[in-house]
């Protein structure tokens, strides 16, 4: 009597996924003043400084749109918060800087605890992060916001440059949460929903690489910058309209796509390298091409708009138009890449090769065409995702989206591996959780929260989400 084994194709490549997963978290909150400053847009080096901050209201919500102008040594430049609060500026001198917040971009009814405070001027050492906290609301001690002194630890190792639960300058591990609303609640809501849906656009060129050639893209983050940086380089060094600069950039991200799988993955596959050695090229070609992008672009922050934000209230939610045009592009993005997939011809042979690449061939389908295909989609998604990722966090930067790379895997992993709608899944769930964990726990723990989701399902469903057991033997 055979013996029937049940195994799961999705989850072939689990075990590995996970190891690297913890090992990315682990480094992440080792070192947070990296990761972060990466996602808020500064990224302190010995060429560039870094000044930052959150502005929260009275009761704890996210200051949407406030505008504060930045003078000293290097210049002056303008920096605006995002959905969370956060704001920065990359300074390349040395030396005290005059940090004014327009009173007049300030949330209705809302005023700063200390007017005297503003403007303020911080020192700014190369290599570093300053804080400058503009707390608002009354006099209180629960007004929001620590009313620790910014400067008293300018090291990056001490300070979080950029923390969403809390002031800026507020100690690494900080547990301050803030106090719970249903107001708060909605507004972090919205932040994961929209969060989520632009990193399943990131992910789901992802998820067709994995299901098509079996290989895990660690060079997928350096996708996602790419986008962004030819988008910032589209409108800030030749001018053109937002619009078209993102046109340019998923074109020139599907051509890097072809070009990779012409110049690399197709002659790998052909002198039938493993996936496993493939993986190790990606990890290596990740590592050149975030080092290409700060030898060319430095390591500061590149806005691909300066301009302030339109900001819309919808009821509790404040948020801003840029962010809604986003989520509803990648909304018709998603949506067309289901009906690609689920109502072409292409796209069935598409899923074809994923779910049994040798069937498919015997079937008559080109496999090889197929996989170049999924090539240039994903990247041309992946460069999509980029601009629309930089444009909510309202800055971009050499590494990016190596920063988000370990959010891109674990809701791959999580959705259910090589399952297009499962990254779409996996991203909401890992969006709602990343922004809506900072209701219960520190913000320098959110990401270790997603990490957590990810273990627990995977434990109750190996499969993932939407992943499918097989019967083998």
């Amino acid at each position: 009597m055979r013996r029937v084994a049940t195994r799961d194709r999705s989850t072939a490549g689990v075990p590995a996924a996970l190891g690297v997963l913890l090992l990315a978290v682990l480094f992440l909150l080792a070192v947070p003043g990296t990761a972060r400053a990466a996602v808020a847009g500064c990224v302190a080096d010995a060429a560039t400084g870094c000044i930052n901050g959150t502005i929260r209201t009275a009761d704890q919500q996210p200051a949407v749109g406030v505008v504060l102008d930045v003078e000293g040594p290097g210049g002056s430049t303008q920096a605006t918060t995002d959905a969370e609060g956060r704001w920065t500026a990359a300074v390349t001198e040395a030396g005290e800087y005059t940090v004014t917040l327009d009173e007049t971009t300030l949330p209705a009814g809302e005023s700063l605890r200390d007017p005297a405070q503003n403007p303020r001027t911080v020192t700014v050492a190369l290599g570093s992060s300053t804080g400058a906290l503009f707390p608002l609301g009354a006099p209180a001690d629960a007004g929001g916001g620590s009313d620790e002194d910014p400067d008293a630890a300018p090291d990056p190792e001490s300070t979080a440059p950029a923390d969403s639960a809390g002031e800026v300058g507020a100690p690494v591990g900080s547990s301050d949460t803030g106090s719970f609303s249903w107001g708060r609640l909605a507004q972090q809501a919205s932040s994961g929903l929209v969060f989520g849906v632009l990193l399943a656009l990131a992910s789901v060129g992802l998820s067709l690489i994995y299901g098509t050639t079996g290989l895990s893209n660690f060079a997928h983050g350096e996708q996602v910058t790419l986008g962004a940086i030819v988008a910032y380089l589209a409108v800030q060094s030749f001018g053109l309209p937002l619009l078209v600069a993102g046109v340019v950039a998923v074109v020139v991200g599907a051509a890097s796509g072809w070009l990779q799988d012409a110049g690399i993955w197709h002659p790998l596959r052909k002198r039938r390298v493993g996936t496993t050695q493939q993986m190790i090229v990606t990890i290596g070609l990740s590592m050149a091409l975030q080092y290409t992008y700060q030898f060319f672009f430095g390591g500061g922050a590149l806005r691909i708009v300066t301009t302030t934000p339109t900001m819309v209230t919808l009821g509790p939610v404040r948020i801003s138009a840029t962010s809604l045009w986003s989520l509803l592009i990648a909304a018709v993005v998603l949506a067309g890449v289901a009906y690609f997939l689920l109502g072409t011809r292409v796209g069935r042979a598409t899923r074809a090769v994923s779910d049994n690449p040798a069937l498919a061939a015997a079937s008559g389908i080109t496999v090889e065409r197929v996989v170049r295909l999924v090539w240039v989609l994903g990247a041309a998604l992946a460069a999509l995702g980029g601009v629309l990722m930089g444009l909510y966090l309202n800055a971009t930067s050499w590494n990016m989206g190596g920063a988000l790379l370990l959010l891109m895997f674990a809701a791959v992993t999580l959705g259910g591996l090589g399952q297009a709608f499962g990254a779409l899944a996996g991203s909401i769930v890992i969006g709602l959780v990343v922004e809506m964990s900072n209701l219960v726990i520190p913000s320098d723990m959110r990401y270790a929260g997603a990490l957590l989701i990810l273990i627990l399902v995977l434990l109750l469903r190996p499969q993932g989400i939407l992943g499918r057991a097989e019967r083998i033997g």
